[in-house]
């Protein structure tokens, strides 16, 4: 992986991609841990999302309880800004639990790390931890959580069907994509499915691109951030909308792709009504819900870029997991992430939750009954040829983009017109973060 010197994440709606929420509810009546004078039993207390899919977590806690006798309590805090609100309450009251899951990047850095969470830098097992991932955890050099489950991947989801039966190669270049999309058209064949109903998903083909944007430009992320470039200006960051647009105007998307939506775009890949669908990889988890019997049939690829050379993989960084620096269990919550995140540990949750992309930790082996798509994945992550959502490397991103990006996406505005109209976008959002530069 490419180590990035600062990282930031902008994780506000990792609601929508978070997992149905398990049957756990909090028994705890205290933030902090405690310990049985009786047992020497140590009980620690973590706060976690509503919507998290515990089913991982608890495989894993259950066997830090047998392995260590501490045993975990866990409390459930909403999602979203009220959720946002809630712990930055909890930690100016002193009333924290244990450990806490949350956001990596810039909402995790906006809590204070410093004064907050238990600095675990000289740690032996943080080395395993995959340099994209350290990054979004830590602050000033610092590094203060671990992953609370593996990556996840941008690109385009393909089937297999369709491509064996027209003789289709997995392009490594954008030329190469748009070649196969005209010759599935050719083959009377949807070649790209859009779901616009549910505008998020307008956004990928722009988001899933910003590995290429990096090639190009490598500190363009830094001068997004600073006010020196703008989308619209920079050739390789306007590609991105320039791609959005060259689907539709090739005639490559569903008649009905504004009226169609998230799940719908799912069973069109699913059941070979579709052969592309740009979207990002926590799909996953639905497609094996909804269509197992097809699941091997869905294949994975990054969005190509200009050079096969080139050819590599946007990825989304995992939450965290962090300690609270007032914790009066130290050494227990340390030897509770240390487990989390080995191998061991992993091994657990993924018995539970299949991963959605590669593992954020450095020599983790997956089981052979990974998704195919995540295998799909695993050669960039090995190669090192992977970089973080721009999202993810600086905390400017507009609200409006699903909206422009629906516009760019079915011809109502030109690529130029919506990269100017999304460089405006993000222009209010970086005044009201007071943004050096703006």
């Amino acid at each position: 992986m490419k180590a990035k010197k600062k990282i930031f994440a902008v994780l506000s709606s990792a609601a929508l991609f978070a997992g149905i929420m398990a049957g756990c509810s909090s028994n705890s009546d205290s933030a902090s841990g405690d310990k049985d004078e009786d047992s020497g039993q140590v009980t620690l207390t973590i706060l976690v999302d509503n919507q998290t899919n515990l089913d991982g977590m608890k495989a894993v806690t259950d066997a830090i309880e047998e392995k260590y006798d501490i045993k975990t309590e866990y409390e459930l805090r909403p999602g979203g800004g009220e959720g946002d609100n809630l712990v930055k309450t909890r930690l100016a009251t002193g009333d924290m639990t244990d450990l806490m899951a949350y956001n990596s990047g810039s909402l995790f850095q906006a809590l204070n790390p410093e004064k907050n969470f238990l600095d675990i830098t000289d740690e032996a097992f943080v080395e395993t931890i995959m340099d994209d991932a350290k990054d979004a955890l830590s602050s000033n050099g610092k590094v203060y959580g671990i992953p609370s489950t593996s990556f996840m991947a941008g690109g385009w989801f393909y089937n297999k069907k369709i491509y064996e039966e027209l003789g289709l190669s997995v392009p490594k270049t954008w030329v190469e994509l748009m070649a196969n999309n005209e010759k599935i058209k050719e083959a009377g064949k949807t070649a790209v499915i859009g779901s616009y109903k549910d505008s998020w998903t307008a956004q990928v083909i722009v988001l899933a691109d910003n590995y290429n944007v990096l090639q190009q430009h490598p500190n363009f992320a830094d001068d997004f951030t600073g006010n020196k470039a703008k989308i619209a200006d920079t050739p390789g960051a306007l590609r991105s909308f320039e791609k959005l647009a060259e689907v539709f105007d090739a005639g490559y998307l569903n008649e009905d792709f504004l009226a169609t939506g998230y799940e719908a775009g799912l069973k069109m890949l699913a059941e070979g009504q579709g052969a592309h669908y740009p979207m990002l990889s926590f799909a996953l988890p639905m497609l094996e819900a909804n269509y197992s019997e097809e699941l091997d049939n869905i294949g994975f690829f990054p969005q190509p870029g200009e050079s096969a050379d080139e050819n590599g993989v946007t990825v989304w960084v995992p939450g965290g997991i962090y300690i609270n620096k007032n914790t009066e269990h130290a050494e227990e919550a340390k030897k509770w992430v240390e487990f989390f995140v080995s191998q061991e540990g992993i091994d657990l949750h993924n018995s539970k939750i299949k991963p959605q992309g590669p593992p954020a930790v450095k020599g983790v082996e997956l089981s052979d009954d990974v998704y195919g798509a995540v295998k799909d994945m695993l050669p960039f992550f090995e190669s090192g040829k992977t970089a973080p959502a721009l999202e993810f490397l600086s905390p400017v991103k507009g609200p409006n983009l699903p909206q422009i990006a629906v516009e760019v996406g079915s011809g109502i505005s030109k690529a130029k017109d919506g990269a100017e109209l999304y460089d405006k976008d993000v222009e209010k959002q970086a005044k009201q973060l007071g943004l050096e530069g703006w």
